[in-house]
Parts: structure tokens; sequence; C-alpha cells
């Protein structure tokens, strides 16, 4: 079994990786805007910052379109600087 953890609050992050028991983080737009991140710059960052906490872990990151093409459009400007092995793409 493996365990992740559904948030954008990376305080809660770091403590779930602290203890040891943290395989991955799923995230959405709605967890992000709950914690107050908003717009594609902040959104991505948080992505960068999930990432580097649950370092060999998985990421799962919700984004608004449904087909491969507009998946691309939203993460192509940014993808490069995320942690490719550490994120997975999914729609809402």
């Amino acid at each position: 079994m493996k365990f992740f953890i559904d948030t954008a609050n990376l305080d809660q992050i770091r403590e779930a990786n602290d203890l040891g028991i943290l395989d991955g983080v799923t995230t959405n737009p709605s967890l992000m805007a709950k914690e107050g991140v908003k717009g594609e710059k902040e959104i991505f960052q948080r992505y960068a910052d999930i990432c580097d906490i649950v370092k060999g872990g998985s990421v799962s990151a919700e984004v608004f379109a449904t087909d491969y093409e507009g998946m691309l459009r939203f993460w192509r400007p940014s993808i490069r600087r995320l942690q490719s092995n550490c994120l997975a793409l999914r729609t809402v």
C-alpha cells in the first residue's frame, strides 16, 4: 500500500514526509486556492516546492484541460522547471 496526502499545504506535506510514510502528493486547483495559491506562476512554483519536498516521490497535478493538447498548452511553458520524474498530470 502507498500513502498519498491530498493537499497543497507545504507544512502538512513536510510533516508527512518527515514521518517517513509519504509516497506522494495529490493536489488540484481547489486545494491550491484554499492555500491562497493563485495564478499560473504561483501554481507552478507550488508544484516545484512540492516536488522538492517529496524527492523521489510522486506528485499528481490536476489541470482543467480535457484533452492532450490542452494539457500541453497549460504545462509546456513551465514543465521543464519541474522534476519531470516527479509530476503526473490528470484532468479535472
